[in-house]
């Protein structure tokens, strides 16, 4: 589904094909997962494909990058331009793509000099859907903050986002809610988390969390709409009594909740805070940034 044999991918300076690409057996990445990646979302717009926030997500690549001690050999703007002539050489308009960067031959639990880039697309769905999803809380935490740097895009940290969506999918849901060391609620296993009271939303404050960049678009469709939205604390019981309840994240855009641990909430998905966010974010992507904001 990610490639086929005319997928063109850009791998360490070069044009090449995705099937006929290769890799180093040996590198760190591979086997001690230190890497580093982002998500990104180009939508077909009235003025062709354009890549939403691609400025935010290459800044962020190169946060992750600096945290884990890898040296990107690419700017932001030359980031920026690759991605376009990607979509240009696949003829992608809607579009996901995946910037990867990965390290070359070390096995000794130290930085490496060599470094390898590669960018890939292809057309992929709402990751979780258009159904309203169900959603346990797991038996896994996020990482603690004192043990890696969990605001940074780092492959190795998706072992336990992983382990969390396995479990739940084995138990009959649809997605997990993982809670932080104090037994917060943190975030889902590749998406940010918010939750509606009597017309408030309700997020997880940053430093246990992902840094989501759609989570901070929500965040500025919020100040936009006059929607009140309270960055805090907060845990699944407090969840439970919920008005409705919804992810965020590039791939699965805005995704509407069910019920966390069977209990249902109380509004119809079309009645909520999130639904009326996710035309906006539709909008919005889909819209010039400079032009006047309306909901659709």
């Amino acid at each position: 589904m990610y490639f086929n044999n005319q997928t063109t991918i850009f791998l360490d300076g070069k044009w090449t094909k995705a099937a006929e690409a290769t890799t180093d057996l040996y590198t760190q990445s591979l086997h001690y997962g230190s890497g580093v990646f982002e998500g990104i979302r180009a939508y077909k717009t009235e003025d062709g494909a354009k890549i939403f926030k691609a400025k935010e997500h290459f800044e962020r690549l190169h946060y992750s990058a600096r945290k884990m001690h890898i040296n990107l050999p690419y700017s932001v703007e030359e980031l920026e331009k690759l991605s376009y002539e990607l979509l240009v050489h696949n003829q992608l308009e809607d579009a996901y793509l995946r910037p990867l960067v990965y390290l070359g031959q070390n096995m000794a639990l130290q930085p490496t000099e060599e470094v390898h880039v590669m960018l890939c697309a292809w057309s992929w769905d709402r990751y979780l859907g258009d159904q309203l999803l169900r959603v346990k809380t797991s038996s896994f935490q996020r990482p603690n903050p004192k043990s890696c740097f969990v605001e940074a895009k780092v492959t190795g940290h998706y072992t336990n986002s992983i382990l969390a969506t396995t479990e739940a999918k084995q138990k009959g849901y649809d997605e997990a809610l993982l809670l932080d060391m104090n037994g917060f609620v943190a975030e889902g296993p590749g998406a940010n988390f918010f939750y509606e009271k009597d017309d408030v939303l309700y997020t997880a404050p940053l430093g246990n969390i992902l840094a989501g960049i759609t989570r901070q678009t929500i965040l500025e469709l919020c100040n936009e709409l006059g929607v009140e939205c309270r960055e805090k604390f907060f845990t699944a019981e407090d969840v439970y009594n919920a008005d409705s309840a919804f992810f965020t994240g590039t791939a699965a855009e805005v995704a509407g909740i069910a019920s966390l641990d069977d209990h249902t909430f109380n509004l119809k998905w079309e009645d909520s805070l999130g639904y009326q966010l996710s035309l906006a974010y539709q909008n919005r992507v889909r819209k010039k940034e400079y032009k006047l904001f309306e909901l659709v």
